[in-house]
C-alpha cells in the first residue's frame, strides 16, 4: 500500500537533506558562559569531532597524548627516587659496625622507610589532586571552547524555495491535493527557515516535520460507528459516490462487520437504475443471511429507502444500510435525486465511498457530494492496490470529514477500520 509515494518521498527527502547540507550557509552559535561551564558529553564531543569540526579531532589527540606522556614521567621519577633510597640505605649499613648496633639499626632503618614510603604516598596522593583539578580546569576551558563554536546550518526562505519544489513535484505525481501541498510546505517552512539547525539533525528535523504535517491533515471529529449505532433504533446510514466506485460491496462489507458487531440489519436496494444493481445486492444478502427490500428497477429510489425504514422499525432491526445509484457529481439532476432520498429517508450518516485509486479525482467528487449534501464520513475502497496514496492523504483534510475503513480487497472481511499511524508507517514516516 502506497509503496510507490513512499519511495518517491524517501528519495526526495534524501536529496533535500543533502541540499541543505551543501549549500545552506553554515553558522557558528555563541553560547553564553553559564552555559559553556556545563561541558558536552562524551557522545556529543565525538559527534561535534566527527562531523562538524574535524580540526578538534586532532587538538583532543594531542591534548591526551600530553596527559599520557606527563603522566609516565611522574611515575618514572618515583621509581627513581625510591631506587636511589634503597641504594643509600645500603651503604649506610656497610659502613657502621654491625655488632654493636644491629638490632638498634634494623629498627631504625625499617621506621625511616616507613616514613619516606608514607610521605611518597601522601606527596603522590596531592599530586594526583593537583594533576586532576588542573585536567579539570583544562577540560572545562576545552569544552567551553567547542561549546561555543558549534556549526549549524541555516536555511533562507528563498532557498527553502528551490528544495521544496522537488518535494512538491513527487507530491504532485501522486496525486496529494494542492491544499495539501500548500499546508506540509508552509509546515516545513516554519521548521527550516531561518532556524539553526546542528548538520546531524537535518534529515530528522525535515521527517519529523513532514510527519507531524501529515498527522495533522486526519485532525477531523471521529466518528465510533459502534457507539452512535447504540444511540438510536433503526440507526439510518446511506452510501453515495460515482459509478463503479465499489459502494454494493462496500454495503455488504459493512453489513458483515455489523453483524459481527452484535447488529441486525437490513439493507435498501435504492439504486433501482443500474441494470442487475437489485440482483447483486440480493446475492449479498442472502450470503449474508440480512433482509434485502427491494423494488422493481425504474420505481422511486427514495420509496425504497423509505419502506426499508419502516421494515426495520416494525421488526426491531438495528441498522438500515441504503444503496443508492452511483452518479456523476457534475450531474445536477442526479445530484438532486438524491438530495430527495436524504429527505425523505432522514439518515443519521451520509457515507461517501470513493476510490483510492483514483487520486485527486476521488478528492473533488468527494468535495462535491459534501457540498451538495454534506457527506459525515468517507469510506476508501481498493486501497490495497493504492500505489500512490494521494487521495487518502489528501480527502480528510480537504472535505474535514473522517476515513471510516479502507476497502483492502474484495471478500466480506476485506475492511479495515481507518488508522493514520498505519498510514504513516506506510509511507515511511
Amino acid at each position: 500500500m502506497f509503496k510507490f509515494l513512499k519511495k518517491k518521498v524517501k528519495a526526495v527527502l534524501g536529496r533535500f537533506t543533502k541540499k541543505i547540507e551543501e549549500e545552506a550557509p553554515e553558522e557558528k552559535i555563541t553560547v553564553t558562559e553559564k552555559e559553556a561551564v556545563a561541558p558536552p558529553t562524551e557522545k556529543e564531543i565525538k559527534e561535534i569531532t566527527k562531523e562538524e569540526k574535524p580540526e578538534l579531532a586532532e587538538e583532543i589527540k594531542e591534548e591526551k597524548e600530553k596527559k599520557e606522556i606527563e603522566k609516565k614521567e611522574k611515575v618514572a621519577k618515583t621509581k627513581k627516587q625510591k631506587k636511589t633510597e634503597k641504594e643509600e640505605q645500603k651503604e649506610e649499613k656497610k659502613e657502621e659496625k654491625p655488632e654493636l648496633a644491629e638490632e638498634i639499626k634494623e629498627e631504625k632503618e625499617k621506621k625511616e622507610i616507613e616514613k619516606k614510603a608514607e610521605e611518597t604516598k601522601q606527596k603522590e596522593k596531592e599530586e594526583q589532586k593537583e594533576e586532576k583539578k588542573e585536567e579539570e580546569k583544562e577540560k572545562k576551558g576545552f569544552f567551553a571552547k567547542i561549546a561555543r563554536t558549534l556549526t549549524t546550518k541555516k536555511l533562507n526562505e528563498k532557498k527553502f524555495e528551490e528544495l521544496f519544489w522537488d518535494l512538491e513535484i513527487a507530491l504532485l505525481e501522486n496525486n496529494v491535493a494542492v491544499e495539501v501541498i500548500e499546508k506540509i510546505k508552509q509546515d516545513l517552512k516554519k521548521s527550516l527557515v531561518d532556524k539553526p539547525i546542528p548538520r546531524s539533525k537535518i534529515n530528522e528535523t525535515i521527517t519529523n516535520s513532514l510527519h507531524k504535517s501529515i498527522e495533522e491533515l486526519f485532525d477531523v471529529k471521529e466518528i465510533d460507528l459502534v457507539q452512535e449505532i447504540k444511540k438510536k433504533k433503526p440507526y439510518v446510514i446511506c452510501f453515495v459516490g460515482i459509478n463503479g466506485s465499489g459502494k454494493t460491496t462496500t454495503i455488504a462489507k459493512i453489513a458483515n462487520w455489523l453483524k459481527k458487531q452484535g447488529f441486525s440489519v437490513v439493507l435498501a436496494a435504492a439504486d433501482t437504475f443500474r441494470a442487475a444493481a437489485i440482483d447483486q445486492l440480493q446475492l449479498h444478502a442472502d450470503k449474508l443471511g440480512v433482509k434485502l427490500i427491494k423494488h422493481d428497477y425504474g420505481s422511486d429510489p427514495a420509496a425504497v429507502a423509505f419502506d426499508a425504514i419502516k421494515h426495520a422499525e416494525s421488526t426491531g432491526k438495528d441498522v438500515v444500510l441504503i444503496d443508492t445509484a452511483g452518479r456523476i457529481h457534475s450531474n445536477v439532476n442526479l445530484l438532486d435525486e438524491m438530495k430527495k432520498i436524504i429527505r425523505i429517508a432522514k439518515p443519521d450518516l451520509k457515507i461517501f465511498v470513493g476510490e483510492s485509486i483514483t487520486g485527486n479525482d476521488c478528492v473533488e467528487q468527494a468535495k462535491k457530494f459534501n457540498e451538495s449534501i454534506q457527506i459525515d464520513a468517507i469510506i476508501l475502497s481498493k486501497a490495497d492496490i493504492d500505489e500512490k496514496g494521494g487521495a487518502a492523504i489528501s480527502i480528510s483534510y480537504v472535505t474535514k470529514k473522517p476515513i471510516l475503513f479502507l476497502g483492502v480487497g474484495q471478500e466480506y472481511k476485506d475492511l479495515e477500520p481507518f488508522d493514520k499511524e498505519r498510514l504513516l508507517a506506510n509511507l515511511g514516516l
